[in-house]
């Protein structure tokens, strides 16, 4: 019985020392939840939610200016009509008030339109003619899809370049490879090409498993969403490549690749809107090429998008790629030696 607890116990602190002396494993035991709460306490510690969301079409006059006196409502600027009235109809805006015209646009079945326009009346002593607009609410079924399949892309990218080059190169694999004809410029445009398919093979499954049981919109050119799918997997893959272009722990690369990962997730909008976060996250939040990928297809899927509405955040996403293909390859090493 002695010398079992003793060999229990050895292995006990044996075990302990060796997760203590494993800094990878420390840091997720500890640092992450601590980050976890850290950044969940940042996105939710904005002002308040408003109550209600009225759009403007273009600049509110003096005779309005009571309107933005009135608690918990947010007033969004719409230089276009067109775009306005489409929130309407998807219950995505409870109003929307055109002043250079003298009217306004509500969904009869929103939740708070009826009191969105009695503040309106209250508030506004200018005589105004009232429409209405019909048409679904957006499901968070349907918002969140985009999300998904931007975070699909995310994981199957990095992990299923950065990963994988890093373990080749652990393995001896790379070694091997190198004593080939094949260059270093081909191995590497294969992984991409590879990957990249993959990504946007499953991207498409999800969707039309989706579009046809869930019955998930798409407003605008399915064309253009595979478009966004593929810069969208292109980008996180070589993201994937810069990462491993020359580290060869297995361990150091999961880690790096998880540091990068999942504050993106959270950040992106994948589950929920950062609208109640602060100002300045939100603005780094928009610089992730992750935010821009689920932006783009989110308009394209849900308000109709074209490509002139996405060519900015898709130029982006494309330089973004570039730049970490060309840095990938520039750093690339077949081993550690």
């Amino acid at each position: 019985m002695t010398g079992s607890l003793k060999r229990i116990g050895a292995l006990f602190y044996a075990r302990n020392l060796e997760f203590v002396r494993d800094r990878a494993a420390l840091v997720w035991n500890l640092a992450f939840p601590l980050l976890l709460v850290l950044g969940f306490t940042l996105i939710f510690s904005g002002p308040p939610k408003p109550l209600m969301q009225m759009g403007v079409v273009g600049e509110l006059p003096a005779a309005y200016a009571p309107l933005r006196a009135v608690p918990l409502l947010k007033i969004i600027p719409y230089d276009e009509e067109e775009n306005g009235r489409l929130k309407v109809r998807h219950h995505q805006l409870d109003l929307l008030l055109s002043p250079g015209t003298g009217r306004y646009w509500i969904n009869p079945d929103a939740p708070q339109g009826a009191m969105a326009e009695y503040l309106l009346r209250q508030a506004v002593p200018v005589p105004l003619v009232r429409e209405t607009l019909s048409g679904r609410a957006i499901r968070y079924g349907d918002w969140l899809l985009p999300g998904v399949i931007g975070m699909n892309l995310m994981f199957s990218g990095l992990f299923g370049v950065g990963f994988v080059i890093v373990r080749y190169r652990k393995n001896g694999v790379l070694k091997r490879l190198r004593a080939t004809p094949l260059s270093a410029a081909e191995f590497l445009c294969a992984q991409l090409l590879s990957r990249i398919l993959i990504t946007l093979v499953v991207s498409l499954l999800v969707f039309l498993v989706a579009y046809g049981l869930l019955g998930v919109p798409l407003l605008g050119s399915g064309w253009l969403l595979l478009l966004i799918a593929l810069l969208g997997g292109a980008s996180m893959a070589s993201l994937g490549l810069l990462v491993a272009a020359r580290i060869q722990n297995e361990e150091l690369a999961s880690g790096l690749l998880n540091v990068i990962s999942m504050p993106m997730m959270f950040l992106s909008g994948v589950w929920f809107s950062l609208e109640g976060a602060p100002a300045w996250l939100q603005q780094l939040a928009a610089w992730l090429p992750l935010s821009q990928i689920i932006a783009a297809a989110r308009a394209v899927m849900l308000e109709g998008a074209g490509w002139a509405e996405v060519a900015a955040p898709l130029g982006w996403v494309l330089l973004f790629t570039l730049c970490c293909i060309t840095l990938g390859c520039a750093l690339f090493k077949w081993s550690h030696r």
